[in-house]
Formats: C-alpha cells, structure tokens, sequence
C-alpha cells in the first residue's frame, strides 16, 4: 500500500478550492486525481483535519477472542492440522479458512506442523 500524500499538500489543496476554484482544475494544478481533491474536500468538511486515515486492516478478526482457545486447543493436541481446528471452530460458530487459522497460529508463536513420530 502506498503511502499518504503529505498534509502540506492536502492543505494547499483544500486552500485553492476553498478559494473559488473548481476540483478539476486544483486537480490539474496540484497535479493529483479529481478523486483525490474530492477525498480531501470532504475529509475537511466532515473531520475538520487532513490527516490520513489508518491504512490496513485493524487486525479484529474473526478469531481475536478465540486466542486462548487456540493456546489451549494446540497445547493439548499438537498433531491437528489447520483443516482439523477449522472444523472444531466451526463447531463452536466461527467460520474461517485454514489460513486465518495459520496466521492466528503464527502471530500467538504456535506452530500447526505436526510432529514426527519416533519408530
């Protein structure tokens, strides 16, 4: 994802329109979409502020609350594949694909790999 223009930018912006000029020209001027101008236009109108917003997903998922579980589940059985533990969520209503489940895993330091079996 890129990043955000920068506020100084934003403002000038904002400034010209509010000036009397038209979105399409500040466009042209600043050299920036007319979706851009808009954005800012509107951000100012209803914020008050040109700061850019969060970029990216707020990592509230699905199985935020469901952590523990994971820790617990994975402790007590380490041989269960993502497949196995999607089927126990959705047993307990939580309908996710197998890498949601991976990614939980990895961001509590479990690992899903089973384990090799001494012959």
């Amino acid at each position: 994802m890129g990043k955000p223009h920068p506020i100084e930018l934003r403002e000038r912006v904002v400034a010209f329109v509010e000036e009397g000029h038209s979105h399409r020209f500040a466009a042209t001027h600043f050299r920036v979409s007319p979706r851009f101008v808009n954005d800012m236009v509107i951000l100012k109108r209803e914020t008050g502020s040109l700061a850019p917003k969060r970029q990216g997903h707020g990592g509230a998922g699905k199985l935020k609350g469901h952590s523990e579980w994971l820790r617990e589940r994975t402790a007590a059985n380490g041989d269960l594949t993502l497949d196995e533990l999607c089927v126990e969520l959705a047993g307990r209503d939580v309908c996710v694909h197998r890498s949601n489940v991976g990614r939980a895993l990895h961001r509590l330091g479990l690992s899903h790999k089973k384990t090799t079996s001494s012959r």
